[in-house]
C-alpha cells in the first residue's frame, strides 16, 4: 500500500508516512454487509437511559416512553408465515392473519436531536438476538439490495424481528419504490420496522419535509407507520463551542505524522478516488484509522461528487473518526444551489457531522 507524500519542505517526524485512503480499494463480500447491519460503534454503548431529553421538549421524553413500549411489544413469539392448520392438526394451513395495527414506528425531527441514539436504543432494547435484528441507512439497504439481489435480501431479513433504517431518504424515486416493495414483503412475514429521517433545519413550519411526506412516498405502507414527531435543537453544537477554524496545510500534515493510525491525503485527490469506489465500501475504506487529515479542503465541484461525499462524513461519523482538516471549513463545502435543492437534507447532515468531527480532531494539533 502506498503513503501520502510529505509536504514539500517538511521532514517526516515519524518512521514511515501515514497511510492514504486514495491507496484503497477495498473489496466487501455481500456476508459482509449483512453481518455489519448493526448498530455502529459510535451507538453501541446507547441506550434509552443515556438518552438525555431536553427539559423544554417534552416530544423527546415522549418518544422514550413510546419507544420503549414498542420495544416490549416485539418480545412475543413469531407468527407471520407460519399458517395453522385445522381441528387437529389435519388439513390446508390456513393463511396468517396480517399483523394488524402499525408495526413500525416512524421519527420525524430536525437534525441532532437524537433520533439515531433513539433508533439504536431500541434496536438494543428489542429482546431478540443480535442475528434477529437488522440496523442500517437507507443507502446501506440499498446496497444490501444491490449486492444480494432484491429476493435474496427478502429472504435474509425476513426472518427477522426488527429492521431499523437510519436516514430514510426520499430524494430518489427509484430507491423509494425498491425500499418500499422490500418493507411490504417484510411485513407481511412479520418483521416490525422503524425508520428516521431529517426536518430541514429553519423549516419547522409550512413546507417542511414531514411524516406526512414520508409515509406518501412508502405508498401501502402508511397504516404500518405510527408517526412520532421529536423536536429539539442539534444536541451536536448544543451549548458547545464552534468548530474550530480550517489549520495550516502544514499543521494538518505534522498531525498526521505524529497521531498513529492517522491517514493523510489531498482533499482534491480524495475526491477522485471516491468516484472509483463504490459507496457500499466506504466503512471499509475507513478500517483501522485513528483520524483522517485531509489537506487543501475546497469546496465540492458538483452533485455526484458532493453525495459521495455525503455518504464517506456518514461512515466517518459512525465510527467516530476525528476530521482535521486545512483549506475551507467544512460549512462552505456545498454551494447555495446545492443547499437548497433536492438533496439538501444530506447536506445539511454531513455539515453539521463533519463540524462534530472537526470539533472531535482539535485535540490532535494540541497534542
Amino acid at each position: 500500500m502506498s503513503s501520502s507524500t510529505p509536504a514539500p519542505g517538511l521532514s517526516p517526524i515519524a518512521d514511515a508516512a501515514p497511510p492514504s485512503l486514495c491507496a484503497r480499494e477495498p473489496r466487501v463480500p455481500a456476508d459482509r454487509l449483512v453481518a455489519e447491519m448493526v448498530p455502529p460503534p459510535r451507538f453501541d454503548s446507547v441506550r434509552f437511559s443515556t438518552y438525555i431529553p431536553d427539559p423544554n421538549q417534552p416530544s423527546q421524553t415522549e418518544a422514550v416512553r413510546v419507544l420503549e413500549d414498542f420495544a416490549g411489544g416485539l418480545g412475543g413469539a413469531r407468527t407471520a408465515g407460519v399458517g395453522k392448520r385445522g381441528f387437529l392438526g389435519f388439513g390446508k394451513a390456513r393463511a396468517p392473519k396480517a399483523p394488524t395495527g402499525p408495526r413500525g414506528v416512524y421519527l420525524d425531527g430536525g437534525y441532532g436531536v437524537g433520533k439515531t441514539h433513539l433508533l439504536a436504543s431500541l434496536w438494543h432494547a428489542t429482546p431478540a438476538e443480535p442475528a434477529l435484528k437488522a440496523f442500517g441507512t437507507f443507502v446501506e439497504l440499498t446496497n444490501l439490495v444491490g449486492a444480494l439481489g432484491f429476493q435474496q435480501t427478502v429472504q435474509t431479513l425476513s426472518g427477522h424481528r426488527l429492521l431499523c433504517i437510519d436516514e430514510f431518504e426520499l430524494d430518489d424515486p427509484g430507491d423509494t419504490v425498491l425500499v418500499s416493495t422490500l418493507l411490504g414483503k417484510l411485513v407481511d412475514a412479520g418483521v416490525a420496522l422503524a425508520a428516521t429521517s431529517n426536518t430541514l433545519p429553519g423549516k419547522l413550519g409550512e413546507g417542511r419535509f414531514a411524516a406526512a411526506d414520508f409515509l406518501r412516498e412508502i405508498q401501502g405502507l402508511s397504516a404500518r407507520f405510527r408517526p412520532l414527531r421529536i423536536d429539539g435543537e442539534d444536541y451536536r453544537h448544543r451549548g458547545l463551542p464552534e468548530a474550530p477554524a480550517p489549520y495550516s496545510d502544514e499543521q494538518v500534515t505534522k498531525a498526521a505524522y505524529a497521531t498513529d493510525g492517522a491517514s493523510l491525503d489531498d482533499f482534491p485527490h480524495l475526491l477522485a478516488h471516491l468516484a472509483r469506489v463504490h459507496p457500499s465500501r466506504y466503512g471499509a475504506l475507513t478500517d483501522g484509522l485513528k483520524a483522517v487529515c485531509l489537506t487543501d479542503v475546497t469546496p465540492v465541484p458538483d452533485q455526484s461528487t458532493a453525495l459521495r461525499l455525503v455518504v464517506l462524513a456518514d461512515r466517518l461519523y459512525d465510527r467516530e473518526v476525528p476530521v482535521l482538516a486545512s483549506g475551507q471549513p467544512f460549512d462552505r463545502l456545498f454551494s447555495e444551489e446545492m443547499l437548497n435543492g433536492g438533496y439538501r437534507k444530506k447536506y445539511f447532515r454531513a455539515i453539521s457531522r463533519l463540524t462534530a468531527l472537526a470539533r472531535d480532531a482539535k485535540r490532535l494539533v494540541e497534542a
